[in-house]
């Protein structure tokens, strides 16, 4: 069996959104030319939008919406910033939002004010006339980011060759992953999840199988096993770096859940200190996590 190793890269999105997420203050909109002066990607645009004011793209977004009309839909995820946000006409998270854009087959474009995933999601959902736009074709989710499909598509090679069938293992995986990655689960019998009805669907691969590989949030993959009452000792991180995911055959075969070595930018920035700090200053405060947070955050 010839295992490979590879050198570890981190996604531009994970370096970008630790910046991003640094600032309190009000992040008011600036000509393109000098957001960009702040090292986001971006790919290229007519020169003539460089330069326009904020107040004059305001206007040229508000004529051509009057003009295309029905023939266009705007998707707002809830993490835009008002400036964009106020355009959306349907606000929401990525899989509402593309099961929107899926019912409106009146409009012939469909502007994604999201990341790539997202739009594929999108694409993937509306009918084949519709064309789906994503503004910043370089807009990329960090964990998505983490899971190359190739790397995967090595993983589920490996864990064939040491005697895991496409019956014994389902891939499963977050909707926060690329198109490629839904693909090769829906080939080999896996599931697309959301993190509502994660735990759904760790019940319904468990009743079909030995063991789940998950895509590509391990913490979310982690908070699911254990509220289902999986040991934490029957899971393995697979580290697509390293020959295996890092485990011998044995490991593998033990293993009950591989996670793949993937997370969130944002969510894996909270930590108990903080709501430890929250808790003494505010003893009311009723505390809200999402699973994509670690472990320790969650419990």
């Amino acid at each position: 069996m010839a295992i490979k190793a590879k050198a570890p890269t981190i996604p531009i999105t994970e370096i970008e959104q630790s910046a991003f997420c640094q600032t309190d203050n009000k992040l008011n909109s600036k000509t393109l030319e000098e957001e960009f002066s702040s090292g986001v990607r971006w790919q290229k645009i007519p020169i003539r939008y460089l330069k326009m004011k904020p107040d004059e793209l305001d206007m040229r977004i508000k004529d051509s919406k009057a003009a295309l009309g029905s023939k266009m839909v705007i998707l707002g995820h809830h993490y835009q910033r008002d400036e964009v946000i106020k355009y959306a006409d349907y606000r929401g998270d990525s899989f509402k939002l593309s099961q929107f854009a899926a019912s409106q087959p009146d409009s012939e474009f469909i502007v994604f004010c999201g990341v790539h995933f997202m739009a594929e999601t999108a694409d993937i959902l509306s009918s084949h006339h519709q064309k789906v736009i994503l503004p910043n074709l370089t807009a990329g989710c960090s964990m998505a980011d983490m899971a190359h499909v190739d790397d995967v598509l090595d993983c589920w090679d490996d864990l064939q060759e040491v005697g895991l069938s496409s019956n014994s293992v389902v891939p499963i995986t977050y909707m926060n992953s690329t198109a490629g990655i839904k693909a090769l689960c829906g080939r080999n019998n896996g599931i697309v999840c959301t993190s509502t009805n994660a735990a759904g669907t760790f019940e319904w691969a468990l009743n079909r199988s030995d063991k789940i590989l998950f895509l590509p949030d391990q913490h979310l993959g982690r908070n699911t096993a254990l509220k289902l009452g999986i040991d934490v000792n029957d899971m393995i991180v697979w580290d697509p770096f390293k020959p295996l995911g890092g485990h011998s055959e044995e490991t593998i075969q033990k293993s009950k859940i591989i996670l793949w070595k993937g997370h969130c930018s944002v969510h894996t920035r909270f930590t108990v200190d903080q709501i430890e700090r929250a808790r003494i200053e505010y003893p009311d405060v009723h505390v809200v996590v999402h699973p994509e947070c670690t472990k320790e955050v969650v419990e």
